[in-house]
């Protein structure tokens, strides 16, 4: 079916700014055509700058015949002020003329605004955090929220954050509703979204995939059904619902390339909604059911992508993969690589998801550091739009060979403190006992990197996915299965899961050179917390706070979380043996306890986003979690912890209260 491509808009998702400095500016749009570009600065005080975006300043990938990737990295001559509202815009030049933003996305603007505004701020002294935002996750959006939350301070510069970082499962590509889905094979079909043959599967290529009677709800079907792949369905397709971490399944995996991108479109902005009409598929009556019910969460949730946009349009992101933005489990046992490594199929659509975050995500952290991942990425999609919208398999697949080695994902932001983002999930120290436990989130050699970075650092922010410091009950049911060769049940993705990781990670911060204050912002889990930690027996020595913030738009069980909660409350009180057994006795933990909690709750429970100040020393001076339904949370210190953290802890004593 073709579509009259007259009436597509310019612009389909952006802008989004990333990595935006004094001296360059980063920004992400995704265009329906190659556009030409013009940047208007208005920096407050100074007069307006307008930029043109030649070739070296604005690099356009096309992703289908009517979608075009544009990547604009402009240095600066004249450095931006710090510390004041600089108003922009982007304008599209057109035989008619030029449009600028109130023009092709009035839903960037804020009520009476004129253009879309970001402050560069002297410092890092307030930093917006999150994980985890599941369209389909029956809760309110805490990118809504941030977007309210910033609308009340457009007038006040001095108040917005930093950054918002991103600390995981930006997507969800391995758990897709169906009306997601449906929405998504709408869009490849509007829009002309490149095409792939897929080898190793039911289905010879992306085309039949789309048509295929198994395409919702039962793609683990498409996986021959030979003995060497009974392993990879289990591990890989089998959408086995976990006792106690996630529900999650994967019988609507996202698959191709094409289907990535798509998702990344219909997460952040509301314009490739407007351009489609979804239509429910065939199905039986229990997925007909499981359908309708998605179907009227996913609607509330296009109603918030006016506002997710926005915020995204004026406040620099930062972000980090996490297993869900390319599959669950991503990586977690050397058994589980074999399997999914060992199969083609397999192999791509991990392959396709990563090149999706490389494009969408990675790219802007960083450009630089993925200039060379992103001239082979850029050269592949090229030649399949010269060569008919389908992209060539044998250089497709060596691609995602080299993309699947390449090391570089992490990286650092110069400032005050600087901020250390990891990569938890590429850099694996695989399990010396069994390839089915566990491997560490990072090996030594990324620890040992990670090391230098901190050595003599009078202060750090550290963006680990996954926390460092987290729920002890939590970490000792995870470990029991991992011991009953089941990690992959209960998502057994913690520091303290390998010996081997988490000795080196705890080594490093009891080390005599790292005597400075350390921010561990961290996601993952479904639920929010901070820790106050510092190492016993020790009169100088670091002070780390743990703060984790989780989901965006996710949760965890209620009930179980409770349980988990109170448990935990019991089994590690500060005279418990069992503390004795844990690997972080030498650490005390003081678990900071929520102010909305009604019955000494220490986990926070429920969608929305972190906010943290720092003070001029890099500590966090306050704590809060704006919750998506409209309130803040803030998680005051232990009273007479500031007090007690400087004195040397008594000799024999064992944890902290509670934890």
């Amino acid at each position: 079916m073709t579509h009259d491509t007259s009436t597509l808009p310019d612009v389909l998702a952006g802008p989004l700014l990333r990595r935006i400095t004094p001296q360059r500016l980063v920004l992400w749009l995704v265009g329906t055509r190659r556009l030409d570009l013009r940047l208007m600065l208005h920096p407050t005080g100074q007069p307006p700058r307008r930029l043109t975006l030649h070739e070296h300043r604005l690099r356009r990938v096309p992703v289908g015949r009517h979608a075009w990737l544009h990547l604009i990295d402009l240095p600066l001559a004249t450095p931006l002020p710090r510390g004041v509202s600089i108003d922009y815009d982007l304008k599209v030049v057109g035989d008619q003329g030029e449009a600028g933003i109130a023009d092709w996305a009035p839903h960037l603007l804020h009520a009476g605004a004129a253009h879309p505004t970001f402050v560069i701020a002297e410092r890092h002294h307030r930093l917006l955090h999150g994980s985890c935002r599941k369209p389909h996750h029956d809760g309110p959006d805490g990118l809504v929220r941030a977007d309210a939350w910033l609308g009340e301070r457009r007038d006040t510069p001095a108040e917005w954050p930093a950054w918002l970082l991103m600390t995981g499962d930006q997507v969800y590509a391995d758990d897709v509703a169906g009306p997601m889905l449906v929405a998504v094979h709408a869009l490849i079909r509007r829009l002309g979204l490149f095409d792939e043959p897929l080898r190793g599967a039911t289905v010879t290529d992306s085309q039949a995939l789309y048509g295929a009677a198994a395409t919702y709800y039962r793609r683990e079907e498409l996986l021959p059904d030979i003995e060497s792949t009974e392993d990879l369905r289990e591990r890989f397709f089998g959408g086995v619902c976990k006792p106690v971490f996630t529900s999650a399944n994967a019988h609507n995996h996202l698959m191709t390339f094409a289907e990535v991108i798509a998702v990344y479109l219909l997460s952040w902005s509301p314009v490739p909604w407007r351009l489609i009409e979804p239509q429910a598929p065939a199905l039986d009556e229990t997925n007909a059911t499981t359908f309708a019910a998605e179907q009227r969460i996913i609607d509330r949730f296009v109603e918030g992508l006016p506002a997710c946009s926005r915020l995204l349009a004026h406040l620099p992101s930062l972000m980090i993969f996490d297993d869900h933005d390319i599959t669950d489990d991503w990586n977690l046992t050397a058994d589980w690589e074999q399997a999914a490594y060992g199969h083609p199929f397999s192999r791509r659509i991990i392959g396709n998801a990563l090149m999706g975050y490389l494009l969408c995500q990675g790219w802007g952290n960083d450009p630089d550091r993925l200039a060379g991942p992103l001239e082979e990425i850029a050269a592949l999609l090229q030649q399949a739009w010269e060569g008919g919208g389908w992209l060539e398999e044998q250089a497709h697949d060596a691609h995602v060979q080299r993309l699947l080695r390449f090391e570089g994902w992490e990286y650092q932001v110069p400032g005050s403190p600087p901020l250390l983002v990891l990569d938890t999930r590429t850099r694996r120290w695989r399990s010396e006992r069994s390839p089915k436990r566990p491997s560490g989130l990072m090996d030594w050699e990324a620890l040992t990197e990670l090391q230098q970075a901190l050595l003599d650092a009078p202060a750090v922010i550290i963006v680990s996915p996954a926390p460092m410091f987290g729920v002890k009950l939590i970490e000792t049911v995870q470990k029991l299965f991992a011991l009953a060769g089941k990690p992959l049940l209960v998502d057994a993705e913690n520091w303290m899961a390998h010996r081997g990781a988490a000795s080196v990670m705890l080594n490093i911060f009891r080390h005599s050179r790292t005597p400075g204050n350390y921010v561990v912002l961290s996601g993952d889990v479904h639920y929010s917390f901070a820790y106050d930690i510092h190492i016993r027996q020790r009169r100088e020595g670091p002070r780390l706070w743990q703060i984790t913030s989780s989901g965006i738009k996710n949760a965890f069980p209620d009930t179980l979380l409770d349980w988990f909660d109170r448990l935990n409350r019991w089994l590690y009180a500060p005279r418990s043996p069992l503390n004795w057994f844990t690997r972080r006795r030498r650490l005390a933990i003081h678990p900071r306890d929520p102010d909305r909690a009604k019955a000494g709750e220490r986990l926070w429970n429920g969608s929305g986003i972190g906010l943290v100040d720092f003070d001029d020393q890099g500590r966090p001076r306050e704590i809060r979690q704006l919750d998506a339904r409209g309130f803040d949370v803030c998680f005051p210190p232990t009273r007479g912890h500031e007090r007690d953290a400087l004195a040397a802890p008594a000799r024999g004593s064992v944890t902290g209260p509670g934890w």
